[in-house]
């Protein structure tokens, strides 16, 4: 039989599938992420932990035709292999830039290949928006489900944009006793509209708060969400949490830019990565450099740790806190950083678990590679 057929899923093909299902996509991250700790994956990169390979621009090109850099401006290749009831290989890849909201068109536009591992042979070709924005959401929703405060009133999000509604969606599924949401944006347009998003989707929140400055936005929150945009401007631009402001027993769930007082990361804070070999492969890749490229806290925890002010042992991962290892809450008073730098092992999960689905549901379209190839 050397027939191939692969599925096409487009963005409604993929909410019909549950792509939208934070719950159901949390639980898959959690699982995800054990197989990773115990490692059953592959990345990229000869040591297997590759974020993925991107393309990015200068400043000034010199030959027509050729994009100039600009904020979140790439292109970007995921490929990741995840083993366990999954099985698959598979590869997101993007385009991103900041001006495609002009256009009406979001920041990056996500397509996703999911393939047989024996063969290589496709499996389905998806809309990939979606998919990466959940995931996103999820990983922090691991996060939610094992360290954040069982009675937590108070959620606070300083970025309200895609991610952060991915994320506002784990966390108060996740803890339907949340009621009220503080928000910090640049605009009060964004702002406004974020709370819409909020007051349409969760009728548990009675209360959603504009706040003039971060601290006023997190001062009684026990989950906050850093969701901002990395700014090309370096960590001196990242949004900075005080250490004063951060109400004791807080989760910060990290998925974005952030800045802390390092003293309080060192001494004071809890710190939990997803994944440590992905805050190894950064730094392999980027050097010193990382954090201010990437703006995810965990790197900055890592150049902490590699200069010999913070002790490697406080850099723990959540796979450990889910399967028991090491404890969800050490007490009512910690302050946990949890950073999240997002894994194509993660769009891999997923992925395999919505094409599940649409098997079983027919949904998409069945297209044909080849029925007998030509050159074999």
């Amino acid at each position: 039989m050397t027939t191939i057929n692969f599925r096409y899923l487009s963005e409604q093909d993929m909410i019909a599938a549950g792509v939208t299902d934070i719950a159901r996509c949390t639980d898959v991250m959690e699982e995800a992420l054990i197989l990773l700790r115990n490692g059953d994956y592959r990345m990229a990169g000869e040591n297997g932990n590759s974020h993925g390979a991107m393309i990015t621009f200068p400043q000034n090109p010199v030959h027509e035709g050729m994009p100039s850099d600009g904020p979140d401006r790439r292109f970007m290749a995921m490929p990741a292999y995840l083993g366990g009831r999954f099985g698959t290989t598979g590869v997101k890849w993007y385009g991103s830039n900041t001006e495609n909201r002009a256009k009406g068109q979001p920041r990056s536009i996500h397509l996703f290949t999911l393939n047989d591992t024996d063969t290589g042979a496709p499996m389905a070709v998806m809309s990939a928006n979606l998919l990466s924005a959940y995931r996103t959401g999820a990983v922090p929703g691991v996060g939610v489900k094992h360290l954040a405060k069982q009675d937590a009133k108070v959620a606070a999000v300083v970025g309200p944009g895609v991610i952060a509604k991915s994320v506002i969606d784990a966390t108060l599924s996740l803890r339907p006793s949340i009621d009220t949401v503080t928000v910090k944006g640049r605009s009060a347009a964004g702002v406004e509209s974020f709370a819409q998003y909020v007051r349409e989707n969760f009728p548990q929140v009675t209360s959603v708060v504009a706040a003039e400055t971060i601290e006023e936005a997190i001062k009684d929150a026990d989950v906050i969400m850093a969701t901002t945009s990395t700014d090309i401007k370096g960590s001196e631009a990242f949004p900075y949490f005080p250490t004063e402001a951060i109400k004791p027993g807080a989760l910060l769930l990290l998925p974005a830019a952030a800045r802390f007082d390092d003293d309080f990361i060192i001494n004071d804070a809890r710190l939990v990565l997803d994944a440590r070999g992905l805050y190894d492969a950064w730094a392999e890749e980027y050097g010193t450099q990382a954090y201010q490229l990437l703006g995810i806290p965990g790197t900055h925890f890592h150049d902490l740790m590699r200069e010999g002010k913070l002790s490697e042992s406080k850099l723990e991962e959540i796979a450990d806190v889910a399967t028991g290892k090491i404890p969800a809450r050490r007490n009512d008073e910690e302050i946990i950083l949890y950073s999240v730098g997002g894994m194509p092992i993660e769009d891999v999960a997923w992925a395999t678990d919505l094409y599940q689905s649409a098997e079983e549901k027919n949904i998409g379209q069945v297209l044909n590679l080849w029925d007998t190839p030509v050159l074999a």
